[in-house]
């Protein structure tokens, strides 16, 4: 399935178009727009501002529901746990129309609890093509998202990555930095070594 990546600017985190599906709303409305008609989800793989600045603007735009883990709901309208005041902003005051758990499907993604960064992240994979949406789970330069604001835990995180890393994944679509469409894997696999390294 091809996947359109929309680069997020700044602090924003990136988005990424996977058939009607839109991972991630932070990206400024215009970048969406000639998308609008195909997208009817958006997933958000996280509660943090970074990755849901745009999402009220967004979903009204396009007519999508919105999805999220049943975790991290609660943190859309919270701005300590949404980091909104790190940000210089406010929340954007939207609330998840469809609460995720682990395995759920939207369209042919499937949704792994992957929690450390906050207490709901999610990523998506898509085993046909072994794609990973990764959100701030784990990042193409062999990092991961900090684990050190509210709801964060190095040993959720530490057992998420090694539960990724026992994934066959080519594509590796993080929520910062450049995607990779080769040797995902070893990415995760990357980031697993340093968190047991460094933090143990």
């Amino acid at each position: 399935m091809p996947v359109r990546w929309i680069p997020g600017g700044g602090y924003l985190g990136n988005s990424y178009l996977v058939g009607n599906v839109l991972v991630d709303a932070a990206v400024l409305p215009g970048a969406i727009a000639p998308y609008k008609e195909e997208i009817e989800s958006i997933v958000l793989t996280h509660c943090h501002y970074d990755h849901i600045a745009h999402a009220k603007e967004i979903a009204h735009m396009c007519g999508a529901s919105l999805c999220i883990h049943r975790l991290d709901s609660p943190g859309l309208n919270d701005d300590v746990r949404n980091l909104s005041f790190n940000f210089g902003a406010r929340t954007p005051g939207i609330i998840g129309e469809r609460l995720l758990d682990e395995g759920d499907m939207i369209g042919d993604l499937r949704i792994l609890h992957t929690p450390g960064h906050t207490p709901g992240s999610v990523c998506l994979y898509y085993e046909e093509d072994l794609a990973l949406f990764s959100g701030d789970t784990v990042f193409t330069d062999g990092g991961f998202g900090r684990f050190d604001f509210p709801g964060g835990s190095r040993d959720d995180l530490a057992h998420s990555l090694e539960r990724l890393s026992a994934l066959a994944v080519e594509k590796l679509y993080p929520g910062h930095g450049s995607p990779v469409e080769r040797g995902g894997g070893r990415h995760i696999a990357a980031a697993l070594q340093l968190i047991k390294i460094s933090y143990e």
